[in-house]
């Protein structure tokens, strides 16, 4: 069971602490359980009802109403809205509260038709940008603070891995592009879904691919570099890394690929410090992948 502080109730529904409490005194709408030393907390169960609760308040429900609804109703309401037609924000936040709620009910049927409905509608690459991203972010906060445990994160992030790669498969190769893309994670880095769709999105575009997956040796990229002649290497760093060890990695990347364009990728590389080549470039975040990308399919 998760046992979450009230700053981490703000952080995954986006209601204000403050609040949060007036909606305790006044309505009655949660009432939070006590550590010995009289620190409250919530458990898994109240923190679903405060995201079906932020749900409908964002949707111009009175707290007033929705504070005398039982359960049931409760979740009947919420299921209503996601049914209604709604513009794109508040149709992206419900889907990523609803994904909260399947990862920790360990809820595979969920999961599957919230990703099924929101691609129907906006397309997957769309759906990976504005909520399995944000969704993934919201993990990392739990996963932080340790209100989740391995077997939840596991459950959620393979089942994200098999859209992903679902999705890679659908794409039908153009062999008309000539530029090449090689893709790996270095020796200890095993977080493979922000590699997997950056790999989604070069095929998309058509480019050729070549993919390693993780914590791959830099030598042996160097013997398939040899055969393969890519025109980009793409990397990503996830991990939390030593400082100095990653700007050694990053070192060495850049004096092994000297010929070409080497995509540093992933929340980590924003944290590099140390003079880069021309031919690397730091890429924070999908939509400035999505404008490298967009420019090399300029220049084919």
């Amino acid at each position: 069971m998760g046992q979450y502080s009230i700053k981490d109730i703000e952080k995954l529904t986006g209601i204000k602490a403050h609040t949060i409490r007036i909606w305790e005194q006044r309505y009655g709408l949660v009432e939070p359980h006590r550590t010995e030393t009289n620190i409250r907390y919530y458990d898994d169960d109240q923190l679903k009802t405060l995201l079906n609760v932020s749900m409908l308040v964002k949707h111009g429900k009175k707290i007033s109403q929705i504070a005398k609804l039982p359960p049931h109703l409760l979740h009947q309401e919420v299921h209503s809205i996601a049914k209604t037609p709604t513009n794109r924000n508040d149709f992206f936040q419900i889907q990523i509260d609803s994904l909260i709620i399947s990862m920790i009910e360990l809820d595979e049927a969920r999961f599957e038709k919230i990703i099924s409905t929101s691609t129907l509608r906006y397309g997957f690459e769309t759906v990976m940008i504005e909520i399995i991203i944000p969704f993934l972010q919201k993990v990392g906060i739990l996963w932080a603070t340790e209100e989740i445990n391995v077997a939840q994160e596991h459950f959620i992030t393979n089942l994200i891995r098999r859209k992903i790669i679902v999705a890679i498969d659908a794409i039908i190769p153009n062999p008309d592009y000539s530029k090449k893309f090689l893709l790996f994670l270095p020796e200890g880095e095993l977080h493979e879904l922000g590699l997997l769709f950056a790999k989604y999105l070069v095929k998309s575009r058509g480019f050729k691919t070549i993919y390693l997956g993780q914590s791959v040796p830099l030598q042996d990229v160097i013997k398939l570099r040899e055969y393969y002649r890519p025109d980009y290497i793409l990397t990503y760093f996830t991990v939390s890394y030593d400082p100095q060890k990653m700007n050694d990695c990053v070192q060495e990347l850049i004096h092994t690929f000297n010929k070409e364009i080497l995509l540093l990728c992933g929340p980590q590389a924003r944290y590099l410090n140390m003079p880069l080549s021309p031919n690397c470039k730091i890429v924070l975040d999908i939509p400035q992948l999505v404008e490298i990308l967009a420019k090399v399919n300029t220049n084919q």
